[in-house]
């Protein structure tokens, strides 16, 4: 049987990763509450398994097939933190901004809590402000 540790690796490197999104049953309840952790506004939305796809699908549109590396993974019990680094390309419009071809990197950090094997809920905070800057040095 696998461990939250094991079911939040997993879901990182295949799901998360872009490489086979559709897999993203295997990993995710059927509604998800995904809290958006911003220093300006807190988010929580109902995400489903398919609307997580999307997203997926959407970041390959931006940045291409990109290179997730899993940085750290700890494990409390069914809380298991990642922090990971994400690289793409700028492929497609972001925010406003044309595509450039440029290097594009990542910084982000998440708590999945996963229940009966598949993640339930999760906070996520990602360094907007850096994708934001390295957009604008490409512009």
């Amino acid at each position: 049987m696998s461990t939250p540790k094991d079911i939040v690796r997993d879901f990182l490197l295949h799901v998360r990763s872009g490489r086979e999104v559709e897999r993203v049953r295997q990993y995710m309840a059927d509604t998800v509450l995904a809290h958006q952790i911003q220093s300006e506004q807190r988010l929580t939305v109902d995400r489903s398994p398919e609307q997580y796809a999307e997203h997926v699908r959407e970041m390959i549109e931006a940045y291409g097939d990109f290179d997730l590396t899993i940085d750290e993974l700890l494990a409390d019990g069914e809380r298991v933190y990642a922090r990971w680094t994400q690289v793409g390309r700028h492929v497609g419009e972001v925010d406003g901004f044309a595509p450039t071809g440029r290097p594009v990197t990542e910084v982000a950090s998440a708590v999945y809590r996963v229940d009966s094997g598949q993640i339930v809920e999760y906070w996520i905070q990602i360094d907007r402000l850096g994708i934001t800057t390295q957009l604008q040095q490409g512009a």
